[in-house]
């Protein structure tokens, strides 16, 4: 059995050990028409319970400011989204059809161990994390997702209370102390991948008039496609035939970042992730084609506060943020943050001013090969490469199915390059 294939299965523990969560993958693709499930199984100890329950929370929020901020009744976080299921002791009215992981890991952790399945809805942002300054501390601002697992009597015992004035903030933190114990968090994304279908090749034009001058200035750039992958550069075909009296002194090509925060009011945001700036001069009465190309990357923006990146697990690199994909019809307020990209070519004319044209497109990560279209039904998921390390072997098997898991922790949701990027430091993930 030990060079068989095994089923990488994510798990995290309270402090206590009393409640462990498993799940199956961490990123949960928006293919616009549905969402992958979140499924899952809760493994507890009932003698620790007693009379209480368990209780498993999904949240999106968008968090806007600090945390060690957050007293005297000001709130820098927007919940988007909130849903709570009752793990522990199951429901029978609301039995939900099992997933094959779900089966397969219940078999394994025995009768303790509980499903649990959230639907994710369609007009929720995907995780997305503004990249810190570097003297920040603390959680990074953007959009993301937790899954939390505690035990209470009710719903409503929350294990974090806000209180709103400074003379409970020793209070608040023995409280935090002593519900951390119990409870696990998990933090998961939503993401997207590249439509198979992308859209037309970009291309814009203009012109411009001068004083003094019969002619015009004709710009005229484009790109060689519209969907790029991270890490891919971008050729930009910028073609000028200058028939006006003025001379083009240089061209400046940029790929910008625009962001929209889409809060109480929508506010943009933008910022250059890739320039170049040539001394290319056109004199009048001639004309000039060339190729220019740019390859927009976080490793020579890692010191800009604010920009859009996509979340990074432990142990992986981040990257800029992929492009936003919004449905028709999908209410913007609700997306937190959405991010697009443009190539800016610029001319800087002599005793002109400036002409300049805007080419949008796409900048995404290719879809898996090996990546399965999950339907929000009970799905067979394929088995991960073969793990040669921390491989957890069963001899229990049966003439259709080899039960072989590889657990592994659940990493917590970091930047490369923050302070106290230490293991084990936050309880949290």
């Amino acid at each position: 059995m030990g060079d068989k294939a095994g089923t990488r299965v994510f798990k995290k523990s309270s402090p206590n050990c009393k409640l462990t969560v498993y799940l199956g993958k961490r990123d949960f693709v928006d293919h616009l028409d549905h969402v992958d499930p979140v499924d899952g199984v809760l493994l507890v100890d009932p003698g620790y319970l007693k009379d209480r329950k368990v209780f498993v929370t999904l949240t999106c929020a968008f968090c806007y400011g600090r945390e060690d901020l957050d007293v005297l009744g000001l709130s820098f976080r927007k919940d988007l989204y909130v849903s709570t299921i009752q793990a522990f002791p199951p429901l029978q009215e609301k039995k939900e059809p099992l997933s094959h992981l779900q089966e397969r890991l219940q078999k394994k952790l025995g009768q303790h161990a509980y499903p649990f399945s959230f639907t994710i809805p369609q007009n929720l942002p995907c995780s997305v994390t503004l990249q810190p300054g570097p003297e920040d501390t603390g959680k990074a601002c953007g959009v993301d997702y937790e899954l939390r697992a505690f035990c209470a009597k009710t719903v409503e015992e929350k294990i974090h209370q806000r209180f709103n004035t400074f003379r409970h903030l020793r209070l608040q933190m023995n409280t935090k102390h002593s519900e951390r114990q119990n409870s696990v968090h998990l933090v998961i994304r939503k993401v997207q991948y590249a439509p198979e279908n992308p859209g037309p090749q970009p291309m814009v034009e203009t012109s411009r008039s001068f004083l003094m001058s019969d002619r015009s200035l004709h710009l005229e750039a484009s790109l060689d496609k519209e969907l790029y992958y991270h890490g891919e550069p971008i050729s930009v075909n910028v073609q000028v035939t200058n028939n006006s009296t003025k001379t083009v002194k240089r061209v400046k090509i940029s790929v910008r970042q625009y962001a929209d925060i889409c809060l109480f009011s929508t506010a943009q945001y933008k910022c250059p992730v890739a320039q170049v700036e040539a001394d290319d001069q056109v004199s009048p009465s001639s004309t000039s084609c060339k190729v220019y190309t740019l390859t927009p990357m976080l490793g020579i923006n890692r010191e800009k506060r604010g920009l859009a990146l996509d979340g990074k697990l432990k142990h992986e690199d981040t990257n800029l943020a992929s492009s936003t994909i919004v449905k028709e019809g999908t209410n913007k307020e609700m997306m937190g943050i959405m991010v697009s990209y443009r190539v800016k070519v610029k001319l800087l004319v002599s005793r002109g001013g400036d002409v300049a044209v805007e080419l949008p497109f796409v900048l995404m990560h290719p879809k898996p090969t090996d990546h399965p279209r999950s339907q929000p039904q009970s799905v067979a998921p394929e088995a991960d490469a073969a793990v040669d390390t921390n491989l957890i072997e069963f001899d229990m098997q049966t003439s259709f199915q080899v039960d072989d898991f590889v657990f592994e922790d659940f990493a917590r949701l970091r930047l490369t390059g923050m302070k106290n990027d230490k293991d084990g430091e936050e309880p949290f993930c």
